[in-house]
């Protein structure tokens, strides 16, 4: 019954290798070649090239056209009489940019603060996953102190079912105190299996967000980096400023502010420079040459459009209204999310010393049990109950500890600073 740690993982996926020998490394890898994070690169690299798509309207712009066809001409030129001739033509045209209503400026601006927004999404992704990594973590090493604990206990009952033998055969003890370390000793080994069922449960788990098996003989979180804040009002401070939803929410009003300016450009004339250059021969029923040239500022100035321009700047500031409300109460979920962490991280920090104390006690209850059933001044039962326990103290105090960890864990990524504290350099 009782199964190794080694043989279990190797047995369970054996075709995977073992990767990751500590979790700062694992959670790098984990980080580089998830899904959701390379998503979310992507996503930043195609907002970087819109930048350098809307960088492009400062530049000049370079058209070359050719064409030739049979033309049909009758007009005062030919005398009113028809003329068919084969028209060849070419043109290069250049058009640059002098005044545009600060469209240009406006959608670079736009598309930076979209570039700003994407990066800080990545940073959120990459908190995520690096928490739900240490998730998993923690709860495959609880499974694996489970693990041992539940061994433990098997041996603990064996080697007490041992003795109740031995008892029976010399006349000491009763055929009901034998019959009821068996008992124990099967619910002692189907806790085994159930141990060794939430082991390799965690093993999966640990799989799916990592994408590497774990290596069981390096299960060691971290050293702290630093220590909790204070109070939970320096910690909301430092939420506030450096949180990444804040950030991209922050960036996505910096974009509609942009937007809106760049809709105040219709109401400016378009000012460009405009050079072009003419390669014509027969056309308009004249046989020959046509060649012209022209370099000229052109300013165009729309009149009247059906107040779409009206209602697209109305549009925009309706859009940057809606992104501070999306702000504001990303705040309000930040401040939340921050505080719910903190309480569980005070809650279960103040348990912890109580679980410890009850370890303490049942361990030494355990031990004046066992000095009292040798005597013959406990009974079976009483010996058997303090056992259960023991093993229910240890099993609290091991699930306390873990919990004690991803509650900090997750108020430092409630603040933002996940990733520093876990020692992870991207």
């Amino acid at each position: 019954m009782k199964t190794t740690i080694i043989g279990l993982i190797s047995g369970f996926l054996g075709a995977a290798a073992v990767q990751a020998e500590e979790f700062s490394q694992a959670l790098q890898q984990a980080l580089s070649g998830h899904p959701e994070v390379n998503a979310a690169k992507n996503q930043l690299l195609s907002r970087e090239q819109e930048v350098q798509r809307a960088k492009a309207g400062y530049l000049p712009t370079v058209d070359v056209a050719l064409g030739i066809g049979r033309e049909n001409t009758k007009s005062p030129t030919t005398g009113q009489n028809e003329v068919n001739l084969t028209r060849e033509e070419a043109s290069v045209s250049a058009r640059q940019l002098i005044f545009d209503g600060f469209a240009t400026r406006s959608e670079v601006r736009r598309q930076e603060a979209r570039t700003d927004s994407a990066s800080h999404s990545l940073t959120t992704s990459q908190e995520l996953i690096a928490l739900r990594a240490s998730e998993v973590y923690l709860a495959l090493m609880t499974q694996v102190d489970l693990m041992k604990l539940a061994e433990a206990s098997l041996q603990e009952h064996k080697s007490i079912y041992d003795q109740m033998v031995l008892r029976n055969r010399s006349g000491v003890g009763s055929g009901a105190d034998l019959d009821q370390i068996a008992a124990r000793l099967a619910l002692a080994n189907s806790n085994v299996v159930v141990a060794d069922a939430n082991l390799k449960d965690a093993v999966t788990n640990y799989y799916r967000v990592m994408g590497a098996m774990p290596d069981m003989s390096a299960l060691a979180m971290p050293a702290n980096q630093e220590s909790l804040p204070s109070t939970i009002d320096e910690a909301t401070s430092i939420a506030l400023e450096n949180h990444p939803t804040l950030k991209t929410a922050n960036a996505d009003i910096d974009a509609t502010i942009a937007q809106h300016a760049a809709a105040k450009s219709a109401f400016y004339p378009d000012v460009r420079l405009e050079a072009d250059q003419n390669w014509n021969e027969d056309i308009g029923g004249v046989v020959g040459e046509d060649e012209r040239g022209v370099i000229a500022i052109r300013a165009r100035y729309n009149l009247y459009r059906g107040g779409a321009d009206k209602a697209r700047r109305k549009q925009t500031s309706y859009l940057m209204e809606e992104a501070k409300d999306v702000r504001n109460n990303t705040r309000r979920q930040v401040v939340e999310g921050l505080r719910l962490s903190w309480t569980a991280f005070e809650s279960v920090s103040a348990q912890l010393q109580f679980l410890q104390q009850h370890v303490d006690s049942a361990e030494a209850t355990k031990k004046a049990y066992i000095e009292q059933f040798n005597i013959g001044r406990r009974t079976l039962l009483d010996l058997l109950n303090t056992e259960n326990e023991v093993v229910d103290a240890k099993r609290n105090l091991i699930r306390a500890e873990s919990n004690k960890k991803l509650a900090e864990l997750r108020v430092y990524n409630s603040m933002g600073m996940l990733l520093p504290k876990l020692g992870v350099d991207l």
